[in-house]
């Protein structure tokens, strides 16, 4: 895995969990005004899919989704294991540009 993929990658990344940030904030100001919210399974995609990180920081910022199943499993065991991943990426890069290319993503 080369440097500029690895850096790409964390750019990206980072983006994703600023935006999954944003729209749990979002769906907490729409709970308050009585607006149209975002589904419940939409907002648990959007932190399976990378964004575990930026989830769990919006649900503590905003005080949304504290209590209510399955969020407060789910999101720390997401932000747990997309950290795993990092970790694991980090430690044997050599295996996970082998991983990347087999599945056609580097």
């Amino acid at each position: 895995m080369s440097l500029s993929f690895f850096l790409a990658f964390c750019v990206l990344a980072f983006a994703y969990n600023l935006l999954v940030f944003g729209i749990y904030g979002w769906d907490k100001r729409a709970a308050r005004n009585g607006e149209w919210r975002i589904a419940e399974s939409t907002l648990l995609l959007l932190a399976f899919a990378g964004g575990g990180a930026g989830a769990l920081a919006g649900q503590r910022y905003f005080r949304h989704k504290t209590r209510k199943p399955p969020f407060p499993v789910a999101l720390p065991l997401f932000c747990i294991l997309q950290a795993g991943c990092c970790v694991v990426a980090i430690a044997a890069p050599d295996r996970t540009g082998a991983l990347l290319q087999k599945l056609g993503v580097s």
